[in-house]
């Protein structure tokens, strides 16, 4: 039974899945559904939701549409979690691959930067790597995949060490593969698997990130952002909660569902590796 039909047999799974499809496909209709710029002003300011079949969920203090906004927004945090994290998987996956192979000063070299990462807090370090460089959504991106990619890199040189011993690592040895070659095609593809998992988890870090830089006003201003939204849903909290109200909700369904997707996922692959 492959790994994706043990998740949708565990609740969690089915649940992660439904959300995550949801979210996508919000995303992907953004374009069609609000094909303008979601930051033009389209009607009267702080419009209630549900009073106008135009503006169904209102608009903001500027008379921008609140729905727009939010598909938008979408795809914004999808975009900035899945490039996040595959910059973060893909870094550290090597470096893990690269210490647990080689052993010795290579490994006490990269552990030791993988050390220095892990000393300061991710979402310090992405506000201090936003703050120097600006805001853009690529300096985003780089600045949560900075601390994000330490998991993995522990976790892949784990994998590695349990790994390198075995009877085709010796195999490849004996045929004359050179190290490196050894490491990036018999080592890194068993030891990716548990690496993996962990991407749902850098995906949900990566979404909260960027809400709390945009919430600050460190995000990119010519792009929507469910962050931005909530910050510019502060001002009038009392009088138009529901400006931070609608993608508070958002945002903390998108954490819910990557959270249920990757324990879903965690419990597919430990029954796979029950089995195996």
């Amino acid at each position: 039974m492959s790994v994706f039909k043990r998740l949708l047999r565990s609740p969690e799974g089915v649940a992660g899945v439904a959300i995550l499809i949801l979210l996508v496909l919000t995303a992907l209709l953004a374009p069609l559904a609000f094909p303008g710029d979601p930051l033009s002003i389209v009607g009267p300011a702080l419009v209630p939701p549900f009073t106008d079949p135009g503006l169904p969920l209102g608009t903001d203090r500027l008379g921008r549409d609140v729905l727009a906004a939010l598909m938008h927004g979408a795809g914004t945090s999808l975009a900035v979690g899945i490039a996040a994290a595959a910059m973060a998987m893909i870094a550290g996956s090597l470096v893990g691959t690269l210490a647990g192979f080689a052993g010795g000063i290579v490994d006490e070299a990269l552990m030791r930067v993988v050390d220095a990462f892990q000393i300061v807090p991710s979402f310090l370090l992405a506000l201090a790597f936003v703050s120097v460089t600006g805001a853009s959504l690529t300096v985003v991106i780089v600045a949560i995949a900075l601390g994000a990619w330490t998991g993995p890199a522990r976790l892949a040189r784990a994998e590695v060490l349990s790994i390198r011993e075995r009877d085709y690592v010796a195999a490849a040895r004996v045929l004359g593969m050179r190290p490196l070659e050894i490491a990036i095609r018999e080592v890194l593809p068993n030891a990716l698997p548990p690496v993996l998992a962990l991407s749902s988890v850098i995906v949900a870090q990566a979404v909260l990130t960027e809400a709390a830089l945009s919430f600050l006003g460190l995000g990119d201003p010519n792009v929507v952002t469910w962050g931005s939204m909530i910050a510019e849903g502060r001002n009038v909290l009392r009088s138009a909660p529901f400006l931070s109200i609608v993608p508070g909700i958002a945002l903390m369904l998108t954490v819910l569902g990557v959270y249920l997707f990757s324990e879903g996922l965690a419990e597919a692959l430990a029954r796979r590796r029950s089995r195996a």
